[in-house]
């Protein structure tokens, strides 16, 4: 077999990586791989005390100077992995329509994170920005819900504070608060108490995190019993080497701070969201040569991007894996806009009045959430028939392989 001289390189960097992760503590035979990968990948680095506090120090003025300072407005972004290349719904279009156009200027997430059947909803926003999704979320809870927005940069949160009288009057109510400070420190917030959220949504920011974890379990705690985590992130097809995680500008661009795809999966159930769902994904195109030479230049020009929406349910009773008690749903056409048939996933297009077998976690998804009253419900737990059909664990991105996204409007390079 021939290796070449940049695959011995790319195979010494990472023994190298792996040498320095295990040098300061012999880690127990019992170690598992998950761990390991957060050690070496996922921001959990081997570094401890002053070290990883200064990285992670480093990593938040680094963010927060290129959002607040260096970026003044969407055009001065330099990669397409932070911006939203699909036509939004028309209900959504509609409000956004009703923002300032300062908000709007400002903003710099890649999708549409704001889920349905949300009237009444408490939604909390992490890392807001100058608050377009707040403002968006604002119309769609109605006076009776109520909208958090958290971010750590004062640039941004200015503009949506002094913007906040415009949209009260705008909407005929304000319902929406802003806080600054870290999203992996949400502790620090003290009017944010455990069980009190409905929804959480997130447009492009956990990537920008050194500590995902933190954001996952704050998430997990604040949400109510059936409220999800649903939000629009970016995502790698294989982990992202240590010196592309090094650079500033791929790191605000979006891209240095993606999660390999599985490891956030893992991440995600060990931290109590044990079925994530994909709601829709498409690849990201960099469309910067500068920065797709920098990439291909160090070796890595088969590292692959792709933005992505998750929905995320605190639910105690879903199960690792999708199993089947020969259970079925049948859709109401209750939901607004959705008169002929309702998607809960990717994978899961419920029409009208039709029979739709699915697996117990679905079923606990729609029983258990605010999605009961639209759907009637067959059998029961008694009888267990083995995993459900088609319940696989290969990269779930559909747009992967044939590079077409599978996000309403068509393609694009961000979610």
């Amino acid at each position: 077999m021939k290796v070449t001289s940049q695959a011995l390189a790319l195979i010494s960097a990472i023994l190298l990586n792996t040498s320095k992760a295990f040098t300061s503590v012999q880690k127990a035979s019992t170690t598992s791989s998950l761990s390991v990968a957060n050690d070496l990948f996922v921001e959990m680095t081997a570094e401890t005390g002053a070290a990883a506090a200064a990285g992670t120090a480093n990593t938040h003025s680094s963010v927060t100077t290129y959002y607040g300072e260096t970026l003044k407005e969407s055009a001065d972004l330099q990669t397409n992995a932070c911006c939203t290349a699909a036509r939004p719904a028309p209900h959504i279009a509609k409000a956004i329509s009703n923002i300032h156009p300062d908000v709007i200027k400002k903003y710099y997430g890649c999708g549409f994170c704001v889920p349905d059947e949300v009237e009444g909803c408490t939604i909390l926003d992490l890392g807001c920005g100058a608050g377009r999704d707040v403002y968006i979320a604002s119309q769609l809870v109605g006076e009776k819900g109520r909208v958090i927005g958290v971010d750590m940069t004062p640039e941004q949160l200015k503009v949506a504070k002094e913007t906040q009288a415009y949209h009260a009057a705008k909407f005929g109510y304000d319902n929406v608060e802003f806080h600054e400070g870290l999203i992996e420190k949400l502790d620090d917030i003290p009017s944010l108490k455990d069980g009190s959220v409905d929804i959480i949504i997130s447009n492009c920011v956990i990537n920008l995190c050194p500590d995902k974890e933190s954001v996952l379990k704050s998430c997990h705690r604040l949400l109510k019993p059936g409220g999800e985590l649903y939000f629009s992130d970016v995502y790698a097809s294989r982990r992202v080497p240590q010196e592309l995680r090094e650079d500033e500008v791929l790191w605000g661009e979006c891209l240095s701070g993606a999660l390999y795809w599985n490891d956030f999966q893992n991440l995600a159930k060990q931290c109590g969201f044990k079925d994530p769902r994909l709601v829709e994904d498409a690849p990201i195109t960099i469309e910067n040569k500068k920065v797709q030479d920098k990439i291909e230049e160090m070796g890595h020009k088969n590292l692959e991007f792709y933005s992505a929406t998750y929905r995320l349910f605190q639910l105690d009773c879903l199960e690792p894996h999708c199993e089947d008690y020969g259970q079925a749903v049948i859709y109401k056409g209750t939901i607004p806009r959705f008169e002929s048939g309702w998607s809960l996933d990717d994978h899961h297009y419920m029409e009208k009045g039709k029979v739709f077998p699915v697996c117990g976690n679905t079923y606990n998804m729609l029983k258990e959430t605010r999605f009961e009253k639209h759907f009637d419900f067959v059998g029961d737990w008694s009888t267990h028939y083995g995993i459900f059909d088609g319940c696989g664990t290969s990269m779930p991105f559909k747009s992967s392989i044939d590079g077409v996204s599978t996000k309403g409007g068509g393609g694009g390079g961000c979610c």
